[in-house]
């Protein structure tokens, strides 16, 4: 894979934390600071997933009561009088 170089500026004590970080996972500041970045993109799915989870978890009883197996394959009746699937 191609490599881009970006020139950033930081204060001292962040590239000292950067420096120092790095060091201790034995890698490279450049290194780094990629795997910061590919851990950030990757996080918005992940976070996008667990509120999804967190959403069915909270209504679980709501869902199964209006979707559950006594429903399966069958429009709910308040659905069906206001003409929705």
């Amino acid at each position: 894979m191609a490599k881009t170089q970006l020139n950033v500026r930081v204060d001292e004590d962040t590239a000292r934390a950067a420096r120092e970080r790095a060091l201790a996972r034995g890698m490279s500041v450049n290194r780094y600071i990629e795997e910061l970045v590919k851990q950030d993109t990757g996080e918005v799915g992940h976070t996008f997933v667990e509120a999804a989870a967190d959403f069915m978890k909270q209504y679980e009883s709501v869902f199964a009561e209006e979707f559950g197996a006594e429903h399966e394959g069958r429009v709910s009746r308040s659905h069906a009088s206001e003409g929705r699937r």
